[in-house]
């Protein structure tokens, strides 16, 4: 590997931590598509980007678990157990361009919806999504594309943002949850053989980069007026979703 390589996927991961310990995700949507344009195998970059949102995690969670929505955790944890396999076998027999187009394509609909229906819609259906199946589907969704693409932390961010949780709430169960269905995902891919020499060396050089990011985008957490915050959220997950719809199509 050269110099220059090396220091290309540092600031790709710092760019990543930032955006996952500002906002509680996103950083494997932030960092996938910019690895993607390095001279790398791509179980590289997934196995890179899951020991990442790892170590992020391990970090958050040690200072926010007393924010944690632990009754909302755990339908999501479980089934994103089931989800975890079949993204394995997608990564293996789907276009990566079908998929991360439509999660795409996804992503913007769905900000735009929640951008726009203040002016149409007069009351709230945050009940609608209560029941615990909603948890379910939007777990095994995000077990799904975590082990295939490293994009656990989209539907979970979605199911959180209909729920209304508020910004500490959100951020720290966020955490939580890739702290769980990130070791899973890690283990799926050292199972299924995507793990290699590489994928240590820039895991262990981007190090200084993550803890940078984490001092950082705890600080820019913090001065983030809690009335804007799902703002924000929609504004980047449909950020997320034109960058991925142009990954799909380039």
């Amino acid at each position: 590997m050269s110099i220059l390589l090396i220091l290309g996927v540092v600031l790709v991961i710092f760019l990543g931590a930032l955006t996952r310990t500002t906002f509680g995700f996103g950083e494997a949507v932030v960092s996938m598509p910019l690895l993607t344009l390095l001279p790398l195998n791509l179980h590289t970059s997934i196995s890179l980007m899951g020991f990442v949102g790892l170590t992020v995690a391990i970090v958050a969670v040690t200072t926010g678990w007393r924010h944690i929505h632990r009754k909302a955790l755990v339908p999501l944890v479980f089934s994103a157990l089931a989800g975890i396999p079949i993204g394995l076998i997608m990564v293996t027999y789907v276009p990566t361009n079908v998929m991360t187009g439509s999660l795409g394509v996804a992503l913007f609909a769905y900000a735009i919806y929640s951008l726009t229906r203040p002016i149409y819609l007069i009351t709230d259906v945050q009940d609608r999504l209560q029941h615990p199946l909603w948890g379910v589907l939007f777990g095994f969704a995000s077990g799904v594309f975590g082990s295939a693409y490293n994009f656990n932390g989209v539907p979970v961010a979605v199911y959180g943002s209909i729920r209304g949780w508020q910004p500490r709430i959100f951020r720290s169960t966020m955490q939580a949850y890739f702290l769980i269905s990130g070791t899973l995902i890690v283990i799926g891919q050292g199972i299924s053989q995507m793990w290699n020499f590489d994928v240590f060396t820039l895991y262990l050089f981007s190090l200084p980069s993550m803890a940078a990011a984490i001092l950082l985008g705890t600080l820019l957490h913090r001065k983030i007026p809690t009335d804007k915050f799902q703002r924000y959220i929609f504004f980047l997950v449909m950020a997320l979703g034109v960058v991925l719809f142009a990954k799909s199509i380039l």
